[in-house]
């Protein structure tokens, strides 16, 4: 399986594969062409992104609930499995910090076992 993580403002790369926007809301600046697709829906909801980004939710507590907000969407999880497993998808989004980024906590729950259908492996 072949999938990264990359913040939406970085000069896009041949290596980036298949270009997948996973913002609630279109980035300024960003021209149309420069993803492959959009899924808002593996985005935060948008009380989940104001609580975290504008009335100080701490990581530790936004972590699970968007883990949890994504447990019921497990088919669009399976599917960027799937692409990521015939070539590279490269998950974007504006955060700086990839290590306070949903596009990090949605890469470890589509490289986990079982969103497919079988291990992450397979």
């Amino acid at each position: 399986m072949s999938l990264r993580t990359k913040r939406i403002y970085e000069k896009p790369s041949p290596d980036d594969g298949h270009r997948l926007l996973v913002m609630r809301r279109w980035p300024r600046g960003i021209r149309k062409d420069a993803v492959h697709a959009w899924q808002k829906e593996l985005a935060p909801s948008e009380p989940l992104r104001v609580a975290f980004l504008h009335d100080g939710m701490p990581w530790e507590e936004y972590a699970p609930r968007y883990i949890q907000e994504m447990a019921p969407k497990v088919d669009l999880l399976a599917e960027v499995a799937r692409r990521a497993l015939e070539g590279t998808v490269t998950l974007l989004c504006w955060c700086k910090d990839e290590s306070r980024c949903h596009r990090s906590l949605l890469r470890g729950l589509v490289e986990g076992p079982n969103v497919y259908g079988g291990p992450a492996s397979a």
